[in-house]
């Protein structure tokens, strides 16, 4: 008797081991799990500059300033220069003709949400409706695909770059800020545009009086510098060698 209780006592401590084990491989694997997925969900990240090292990119975000457009659209024509135009739904949607002039000049698009809100203070859901409905408005206008985002503001969170991420864009910032916005001063914004100014930069502005005074001297200068003009997305992937 005493031999079949010590062999019972000894399966059991070998299946309370199992047991343990068990128990700390699932664990283990639960962890790494949640790690994973975490590192995933926290994995975008905005681009402040592009891997050009021979041309930069004009940012000009778009919510107001459509008196300016047309007058920009002709200096950049005249220069053969082709940018980027971030612009907001709710603008999109009232100004349906500018904005197919626009792409119609040969000018990328890129998504500025829908109606300049803080992405920052917003939860997933909103973040997701204000980047999808900006979307659908320049997709039923152009019926084309937007991919890039800039927060309004440069305001983001998290959840911010996850979503933008998970609907297919990357996110945009900036290198330099002209800030045309607050500071109407040709000179001023000038400065700001082309100091130290170097492949791969992407340049803030907005269609602005000011803007449109400085925009050629800014894109001669650009091109003083050897350098030369290109949507975001061409900058962002940087230089192709045959």
């Amino acid at each position: 008797m005493s031999e079949i209780r010590n062999k019972s006592k000894f399966l059991r401590l070998i299946l309370g081991n199992i047991v343990i084990c068990a128990t700390v491989v699932t664990l283990a694997v639960f962890a790494f799990a949640k790690r994973s997925s975490d590192a995933g969900a926290q994995s975008a990240e905005p681009y402040y500059s592009g891997k050009s090292n021979t041309k930069i990119s004009l940012m000009v975000n778009v919510y107001w300033g459509t008196e300016y457009i047309a007058p920009m659209l002709d200096v950049l024509a005249k220069y053969n220069v082709k940018t980027t135009f971030f612009v907001g739904g709710s603008w999109a949607a009232g100004n349906a003709e500018t904005l197919k002039a626009i792409y119609g000049a040969g000018h990328e698009i890129g998504n500025h949400g829908y109606f300049h809100k803080d992405h920052s203070k917003l939860d997933d859901a909103y973040n997701r409706k204000e980047i999808i409905s900006a979307h659908d408005v320049v997709k039923d206008v152009l019926g084309v695909d937007m991919t890039l985002f800039a927060p309004p503001s440069g305001a983001f969170g998290k959840g911010t770059l996850a979503v933008a991420e998970e609907l297919g864009y990357k996110t945009v910032m900036w290198t330099r800020d002209t800030i045309d916005w607050r500071d109407h001063d040709a000179d001023v914004i000038y400065k700001r545009a082309v100091k130290n100014i170097k492949g791969g930069d992407l340049i803030l502005m907005h269609p602005t009086d000011c803007t449109l005074k400085a925009l050629e001297r800014i894109i001669i200068e650009t091109f003083s510098n050897n350098l030369g003009i290109a949507p975001v997305s061409e900058v962002l992937n940087g230089d192709i060698r045959s």
